[in-house]
């Protein structure tokens, strides 16, 4: 079991720090200085999903070169401001992708293995897409 803690550091600004000791910044916009307390619940559901993934194509030998999650998200117009869609887009590099291999690790992901997705799905509809990026071609070797 991992215990947190959340630390006031002034005004609107806060610490967060995990159970390995690592740290984040939380505030409000106005304070200008940290992430959305609200917001870090989407970047936690995209990371999650992304530790996952490049586990899952890994283990297919399918290693990727470059991953970018972005996530949009609605919540109710009114407190608590109940997020209600997340949905998850995945940009994704890598040697030999396919799009069975990609679909299936971020299906696996949001299934089987993310704590945060299966966490937030009673309440949100959490949904993803992916495109996969060509890899550049690499340079030439200098003579």
């Amino acid at each position: 079991m991992g215990t947190t803690t959340v630390k006031w550091i002034g005004g609107k600004q806060f610490v967060g720090i995990d159970s390995t000791h690592h740290s984040v910044v939380l505030s409000t916009p106005d304070e200008g200085i940290g992430i959305k307390p609200s917001e870090l619940l989407t970047i936690a559901i995209a990371s999650c999903s992304s530790v996952d993934v490049v586990e899952i194509l890994s283990k297919k030998r399918m290693p990727i070169s470059f991953m970018e999650v972005t996530t949009t998200s609605e919540q109710d117009a009114n407190p608590p401001w109940t997020f209600r869609k997340i949905h998850l887009h995945y940009k994704i590099s890598g040697k030999n992708l396919t799009e069975k291999a990609v679909a299936q690790a971020i299906q696996l992901s949001e299934e089987k293995y993310c704590s945060v997705a299966s966490t937030v799905r009673p309440t949100a509809t959490v949904t993803t897409d992916f495109e996969i990026i060509a890899e550049a071609p690499a340079a030439p070797a200098e003579a």
